[in-house]
């Protein structure tokens, strides 16, 4: 056991200086989304249509994957463990 775990430790960082500039909280926030270069332009109604046409159908992929998986671990269970042990009575 060390002597030292009661004892407060220094860390390696010193300075606000030496982490970045990310660490300056003397000035106002600016979020990126207020530079005009960071924000996406507007669409027309075509392009959006033709963008969501397909909806969700990935996310109802890996959900549907996520079923089945979860699923076949069931039916493993109940017939590796389940079944071979027999009835309870």
């Amino acid at each position: 056991m060390s002597a030292d775990l009661g004892k407060p430790t220094r860390s390696a960082v010193s300075s606000p200086e030496q982490i970045g500039p990310s660490t300056d909280v003397s000035g106002p926030h600016r979020s990126a989304a207020s530079s005009p270069n960071h924000v996406a332009r507007p669409i027309d109604q075509d392009a959006a249509v033709q963008a969501l046409k397909y909806g969700p159908r990935g996310a109802l992929v890996i959900a549907g994957i996520g079923v089945a998986l979860l699923f076949i671990g069931w039916l493993a269970f109940y017939f590796l463990l389940f079944l071979p042990r027999g009835s309870v009575g």
